[in-house]
């Protein structure tokens, strides 16, 4: 299964922003900010709430026995869809093979009912589950959502 990244066209246009938000991250990483970051609630955090829906698949995953990280979910999500739970691919071959990369980690229908985790919506554009699926499967195959740097 593929995990497919923005368009280059897409990729270039918000090189910009992409850089920032990853320096920016970086920055916070060094200086201990990401791991203060706020405690997911019960509830499924409101649309834009990237930092919610990260600690609360933390949450989800720590349960599990996934491995990974705020800072590696929150830099594979920026590479994958710059935050947008509504995203889709539909230039890739994936999507040319009829099932498009979706959501925050760009998962595609297979691997996302694969990986799916117990507790999560069985909705592909949830971001928990999203979220929570894609580092399911990036555990079983690289170790952690932390060891992926590209689209994967």
């Amino acid at each position: 299964m593929q995990f497919s990244a923005i368009s280059k066209l897409g990729r270039m246009a918000k090189g910009a922003k992409y850089s920032v938000g990853v320096a920016a991250a970086s920055a916070a990483v060094a200086a201990g900010a990401l791991a203060a970051a706020p405690t997911a609630s019960a509830a499924t955090p409101s649309r834009g709430n990237l930092s919610g829906w990260i600690n609360q698949s933390l949450s989800v995953m720590h349960a599990h026995g996934i491995p990974g990280s705020y800072y590696g979910i929150y830099r594979n999500v920026m590479r994958e869809s710059s935050g947008n739970p509504s995203a889709i691919n539909r230039w890739d071959s994936n999507a040319a093979t009829g099932t498009p990369s979706k959501g925050l980690l760009q998962v595609v229908d297979p691997t996302f009912n694969a990986y799916h985790v117990a507790g999560t919506s069985w909705n592909i554009y949830d971001p928990v589950a999203n979220i929570t699926a894609a580092c399911n499967y990036a555990a079983k195959h690289y170790g952690s959502i932390d060891n992926v740097n590209a689209a994967y």
